[in-house]
């Protein structure tokens, strides 16, 4: 397994250097000077030759690419042009609003996605089976902002139970006020993720409970529960956990909808506001983040999978 590990680790660099070299490509594919855009209209041409020469954009591109690599290495992922702060507290500040709402929605999306999936394996081809189908093609066929307006206003306008927007009441608030902040979006941002994974652990869990030694198992007397939850789930969880991973990247990314319906203070919210005001250190410094905890979520999928099937970490 540590073989397997340093394996995988060793093929996430090629990875995070083209990532690298992405991001800092973003600051020249915008068309124009980059030091016009960020000064503005009221620029001037000695203005614009100070900016270029601070941000180091009068040296050639492979030399300006060693240096933002080097200060990202440290940690210093420069200031934003429109806060006059340092970008990396502020993208992490932001980032565990953002981590709050994903864990939420991914707590949500394995509930019942896979909870829903597993019993409409188990009760195939029943009522319930196909009212639990019905409800995850809904699922798929709303969009996120849909979802969220409609959320807001049944739940939060209609029978006012719950907040619409904010972390947080105005006045502050502690654990128990979050949660009721969270439902909403965490439901609304999980519910087509539910709704996949709702569909593949049925299909998975079909598959595996046809095979012969599952019939063996039933024969030999072996309990249903105990059939269905460690012999049909183990051997069903490599097609559940692939698509399981490949949806947290899509919570991360698809949160920027959510926040935007629920004016939820994360980094997908301050992005569009950085990109509205053209704060590139801000951008690639957020875009930058994601891509790598893309990365390393992809990574821990892989090792899952060693830890789930060892013939995956001998081959």
């Amino acid at each position: 397994m540590r073989g397997y590990l340093l394996k995988r680790l060793a093929q996430t660099i090629p990875v995070l250097f083209g990532i690298s070299v992405l991001v800092f490509s973003m600051l020249h594919l915008a068309p124009g000077d980059p030091a016009d855009l960020l000064l503005g209209s009221e620029s001037t041409p000695e203005s614009v030759a100070q900016l270029r020469q601070e941000m180091g954009l009068d040296r050639p591109l492979p030399v300006q690419y060693a240096a933002w690599a080097g200060r990202i290495v440290q940690g210093d992922f420069g200031r934003s042009t429109v806060l006059n702060r340092e970008v990396l507290p502020e993208i992490l500040k932001r980032f565990k609003n953002t981590l709050v709402l994903t864990s939420g929605a991914l707590v949500f999306a394995i509930v019942f996605g896979i909870g829903i999936g597993i019993l409409a394996a188990v009760y195939h081809q029943t009522l319930f089976d196909s009212v639990a189908m019905l409800i995850a093609l809904a699922g798929l066929s709303m969009p996120t902002f849909f979802t969220g307006i409609v959320a807001i206003l049944i739940f939060a306008m209609g029978l006012q139970i719950l907040p619409s927007a904010g972390m947080y009441p105005a006045r502050g608030g502690d654990f128990f006020d979050l949660l009721r902040h969270l439902l909403l979006p965490a439901i609304t941002l999980g519910a087509v993720s539910a709704a996949i994974l709702a569909r593949m652990t049925r299909s998975a869990m079909l598959e595996v409970i046809q095979q012969d030694y599952v019939r063996t198992a039933r024969a030999k007397g072996v309990g249903e529960h105990r059939i269905v939850w460690v012999h049909a789930l183990r051997n069903a969880s490599i097609t559940i956990v692939t698509v399981l991973g490949m949806q947290i990247g899509y919570l991360l990314g698809g949160s920027v909808i959510t926040e935007a319906v629920f004016s939820w203070p994360g980094l997908g919210q301050m992005m569009v506001r950085a990109i509205q005001a053209r704060d590139y250190p801000m951008v690639q410094g957020g875009v930058l983040l994601i891509a790598v905890s893309f990365v390393f979520i992809n990574l821990a999928v892989d090792l899952i999978y060693a830890w789930l099937d060892p013939r995956i970490r001998y081959s």
